[in-house]
């Protein structure tokens, strides 16, 4: 099933330093610059976190030609897209950082001007089973052909203050609690759920609340969802990685109470491992900074379908090896080929998810082919790690590995836990 993600891309840079002496010449930090991160924000961002889970996604959106428009398509460059001319210069976010915290911000680009909707973007629509409309102020949201065409869509709508009202029927609408209180009025945010489903027409509206989880009304008792308690030092990012749960998980069929209860999850783990300043592009980027200070790359593969302690104890095991554990994880396509018909029993995104929410694992690259040797070209770990009954040398990866100077160990194989051993319990 195919997501498209519509709205407003925005480019958000990272420059992150020390800043530990003030200026001779004003009460103002210096920043000794280390290092400097690009990454999409807006609608980009909500694509680029839906392919990371494993997710099959487009993202429809405007970007302008201009230099900023250049480094957003960039950090872009692995997620599906259809662009379209915008009339303003890029919206550009940057973040100067010291210790994990933001200490100023710098915006430019955006103006006047509204992109419009062209042929290409609105077939990209037209063929998505589900929309997700990141909308982020800079008018895409308000184009004309494009809300017609959404009107006639299954939809989650992600609102902005300065955007329109989401189309009719929405299947749900996902407004923080600032944003619920100035486009209601009111205070309470069982009220002023209650009060835009009405105004919007909508299936549900759920107003998202922090630390205190979210609230859900679909027309009867209003539904609390508590949040796991997370030490959050940069909540920006929280409103998308929820956005999209809740998106893919109602595309795969999920009821709205538990897409919410699993989106308040997911935001909740986004928020504990560093929120969007944590976010990288592509599973390379967090592979490459592990090698610039120095730390060991470890990888490891599988199709992880029913989560099991044999897992998690080889997880943990190849995590130990190094610094930074990347799991190359089969597509829901590739499991079928490799195990039949009736597998995966759960869908590629779920499980992705799942191995993210693990401690021990730094990042998930989903890959559809039937063996990992490509996205290992791509990778190039220090130490290729399987947990099984296996002899390294024995594994057809091991040259590949060998050919950068890596290695293949095999970590302690758990007899009696496996995927299959599990389903014939069951059955």
């Amino acid at each position: 099933m195919k997501l498209a993600v519509v709205g407003d891309s925005l480019l958000d840079i990272d420059i992150e330093g020390t800043a530990d002496r003030l200026c001779p010449d004003a009460p103002a930090p210096v920043l000794d610059v280390r290092a400097e991160h690009v990454r999409p924000g807006g609608a980009g961002l909500a694509a680029a976190l839906a392919q990371r889970d494993g997710v099959d996604v487009t993202l429809v959106t405007a970007v302008a030609d201009d230099a900023d428009g250049v480094r957003l398509r960039d950090a872009l460059a692995g997620v599906p897209a259809v662009f379209g001319p915008s009339p303003a210069a890029t919206s550009v976010k940057a973040r100067l950082r010291s210790g994990g915290h933001s200490i100023a911000r710098m915006d430019r680009g955006g103006g006047r001007g509204k992109p419009r909707a062209t042929d290409e973007m609105l077939d990209a629509v037209r063929d998505a089973d589900l929309v997700l409309v990141s909308d982020y102020g800079r008018g895409l949201a308000d184009d004309d052909r494009l809300r017609a065409v959404l009107a006639r869509r299954p939809v989650v709508w992600d609102p902005h203050p300065r955007g329109p009202a989401p189309t009719p029927d929405a299947r749900l609408v996902t407004p923080n609690r600032s944003e619920a209180d100035r486009f209601s009025g009111e205070h309470d945010a069982a009220d002023a759920a209650r009060s835009l489903r009405d105004r919007w027409s909508a299936r549900a509206v759920v107003v998202t609340l922090g630390a205190e989880g979210a609230l859900l009304d679909t027309g009867g008792t209003p539904v609390a969802v508590p949040a796991r308690q997370v030490a959050v030092v940069d909540p920006c990012g929280a409103g998308d990685r929820f956005a999209v749960t809740a998106a893919a998980r109602l595309m795969a069929g999920s009821p709205v109470d538990e897409a919410v209860a699993a989106a308040v999850a997911s935001a909740a783990e986004f928020l504990a491992k560093g929120g969007a300043s944590g976010f990288r592009p592509d599973p390379v980027s967090t592979v490459d900074s592990t090698r610039a200070r120095g730390g060991v790359v470890v990888a490891t593969g599988g199709c992880f379908d029913l989560l099991h302690a044999g897992h998690v104890r080889t997880l943990e095991a190849a995590r130990a090896l190094g610094d930074c554990l990347v799991v190359c994880l089969n597509s829901d396509e590739s499991v079928r080929r490799l195990k039949g018909p009736d597998r995966p029993v759960t869908r590629q995104h779920d499980r992705a998810e799942v191995l993210r929410a693990l401690g021990c694992v730094d990042e998930v690259v989903v890959f559809g082919e039937d063996t990992p040797e490509r996205v290992l070209a791509e990778l190039r770990p220090d130490i290729w790690v399987k947990g099984g009954d296996y002899r390294a040398e024995s594994l057809p990866e091991a040259g590949l590995v060998r050919s950068w100077g890596g290695r293949t160990v095999v970590v302690p194989y758990h007899r009696g836990r496996s995927t299959t051993q599990l389903l014939a319990r069951r059955s």
